[in-house]
């Protein structure tokens, strides 16, 4: 078969990831997608209890919603904040059932290596004329696949940072969670009542943070402490009633009212240096505060909502670039940088900016931000159609910018002042 006839490979069964293959769908070109979950959202439905900040407008694919349009599959009001699990259920679910999709879409399958077809990355002459090899384990059984050209939307989910700043591996510790745990659902019980410390100043932090708010109200002994390398607190707050998405600010803000509460004990400017397990199983962080060694707790419990990192280990043998420092694509990494930006404004980009070394290989959605946080969907969304539109010989569509974001207040770099706090938002909210 030649390569022009053989499908484009997807990685990924979240939203970017069926973003791709809406698009495809939507120019006629067939593809294959691979989820190593035994669902589509598999990673959404971990937090499903977490309502994200961005409503459903933002959400959903316009090439997907053409496609849910015209199958009579009813869409949710575009203007309400969806939780983790109803993206899952109401969306990526449904669409993936669609007879345009199903049929295409491999689960529990896990791409464990690429390459071109018999060749290693060394290898120059005649790479381009070669297919790609996908090698996936489905139920025990490596299987191969070949595509004319390959996106992976993978995310970063699955591979949380290390608890310690310097991201030194501690093994698996059962009371360390590398999650957002449903603190007021089924950890309730895990947390109540502890001595708990929530390590990060991310909007993962930030929910962990008010859901253990209100369980200390029914719990009054349960012990917050937050653990953060930032300098201020409050700095972790950002732009709160200004930022265009109302639910992000507002979290910020009753974060803020938990602070001048007085009731959570904060450390900051502190990096977690190792844990040590103490006799009775408690754990006490070794940190540096200030340039000064120092050990927290004990802890019962510690939520390490430290961010996440890209997985590499299956591209081996492909030709592709990271930015050294944030292991994003090379072209966003100035935009994008935490070291300069507290958000950062990223300007409008696709296809040439995620360009790699290897010719129709392309890392988007979250992990083409690699460890910067600062993601949306509706941008992994633009990098989905400009990409396939590309990969479709349409360079003038790939070009073109179709994307619209709302004003990141929350991205300020200036802490909120919280003398007048906003009321209480609806829901918790998340990175999205």
């Amino acid at each position: 078969m030649e390569i022009s006839q053989l499908p484009v490979a997807i990685i990924g069964g979240g939203p970017v990831g069926l973003a791709a293959a809406a698009q495809l769908v939507k120019r006629g070109q067939s593809f294959i997608l691979f989820e190593s979950g035994a669902q589509l959202g598999t990673n959404f439905l971990d937090y499903g209890h977490v309502r994200l900040f961005s409503t459903w407008q933002y959400n959903i694919d316009e090439a997907a919603k053409e496609l849910l349009k015209q199958h009579d599959v009813p869409l949710p009001n575009p203007k309400a904040l969806p939780y983790g699990r109803e993206i899952a259920v109401q969306y990526l679910q449904p669409f993936g059932n669609l007879p345009e999709m199903k049929p295409f879409i491999h689960l529990n399958s896990q791409v464990v290596h690429i390459s071109r077809k018999g060749l290693d990355k060394v290898k120059s002459i005649g790479r381009e004329e070669r297919p790609f090899e996908l090698l996936v384990q489905q139920d025990g059984v490596v299987r191969p696949f070949q595509a004319r050209a390959v996106i992976d939307a993978t995310g970063t989910w699955q591979q949380p940072n290390p608890l310690p700043s310097g991201g030194l591996e501690t093994g698996d510790n059962p009371h360390v969670h590398y999650n957002i745990p449903d603190i007021l659902g089924a950890a309730r019980s895990i947390f109540e009542n502890k001595r708990v410390a929530i390590v990060g100043s991310g909007h993962s932090a930030l929910n962990s943070i008010l859901d253990l708010a209100e369980l200390q109200k029914d719990a009054p002994n349960t012990a917050i402490s937050w653990i953060l390398r930032r300098p201020r607190a409050d700095s972790a707050l950002g732009g709160g009633s200004s930022d265009q998405l109302p639910a992000r600010g507002a979290l910020c803000s009753r974060v803020g009212n938990v602070l001048e509460e007085g009731k959570m004990a904060t450390h900051a400017s502190t990096s977690i240096v190792s844990v040590q397990v103490n006799a009775d199983r408690s754990l006490t962080l070794i940190a540096q505060q200030n340039g000064d060694g120092v050990e927290l707790g004990p802890f019962d419990e510690i939520i390490a909502n430290t961010g996440s990192k890209p997985d590499f280990s299956f591209l081996r043998e492909v030709r592709y670039s990271f930015d050294p420092a944030l292991e994003s694509v090379p072209a966003l990494a100035p935009l994008i940088d935490p070291n300069v930006h507290s958000c950062g404004t990223v300007r409008p980009h696709g296809e040439q900016e995620l360009r790699q070394p290897e010719k129709d290989f392309y890392i988007i959605g979250v992990k083409s931000y690699g460890r910067a946080p600062t993601f949306l969907m509706a941008t992994g969304y633009e990098q989905a159609r400009s990409v396939v539109a590309h990969l479709c010989g349409d360079t003038e569509a790939a070009k073109r910018v179709e994307l619209n974001l709302p004003e990141t207040g929350v991205c300020s770099s200036r802490p909120v002042s919280f003398k007048i706090l906003t009321p209480a938002g609806s829901g918790s909210s998340c990175c999205s």
